[in-house]
């Protein structure tokens, strides 16, 4: 018996079995696989900071991706993109409140067979101090802004200057231009 209760306190002390931080989720479903809605406080870190210590005061304004540790139990969290329909934008998203600790809400993918373990999607967030959700839907916005030569109908990505530059570089395909013609030729 004491055996079986040693092991079912190990099990409770570990990160997974914390707490549900589903309860009071508003999170969208975006019917992936093994997503779980979330909504938890964490302070949002710069990744590169947080792995080599290399840690500028702006977390890399921006340009480095960010992470959110989540104040209840200290896990390290990947925020891997913001509530728009590309797997984009959370940094950009969170950059804003480097070092500050927000409420987020949005979905988990969380399956441990797949290597999957606490990857996140940030849906809004709460700002420290406020009450009112913020949609983290922000990113097209800023590419915009930070491309103005880029203006046009159609998906960004179709006018991204880099992505331009690449295509016209290493072709479509990114196996070189001699090998994008023949495909093309053979195929369209």
């Amino acid at each position: 018996m004491l055996k079986h209760l040693t092991a079912a306190i190990a099990l409770l002390a570990t990160p997974l079995a914390a707490q549900d931080f589903s309860e009071g989720s508003q999170a969208r479903s975006w019917n992936l696989y093994a997503e779980i809605p979330a909504k938890f406080e964490a302070k949002v870190v710069d990744l590169v900071c947080e792995f080599t210590g290399d840690c500028p005061a702006d977390c890399g304004a921006g340009k480095r991706q960010m992470g959110l540790l989540r104040t209840a139990d200290d896990v390290l969290i990947l925020a891997m993109k913001n509530s728009q329909p590309a797997f984009t934008g959370a940094a950009v998203e969170l950059q804003p409140y480097c070092n500050q600790v927000i409420t987020v809400d949005g979905l988990m993918l969380d399956d441990p067979d797949l290597g999957a373990r606490n990857v996140y999607l940030v849906q809004s967030i709460v700002p420290p101090g406020e009450t009112d959700k913020i949609k983290a839907n922000t990113w097209t916005k800023v590419w915009a802004k930070e491309h103005p030569e880029a203006k046009g109908k159609g998906p960004w990505f179709r006018r991204d200057p880099s992505i331009k530059e690449i295509i016209a570089t290493e072709g479509y395909l990114g196996l070189g231009l001699e090998i994008d013609e023949a495909f093309i030729a053979e195929n369209f």
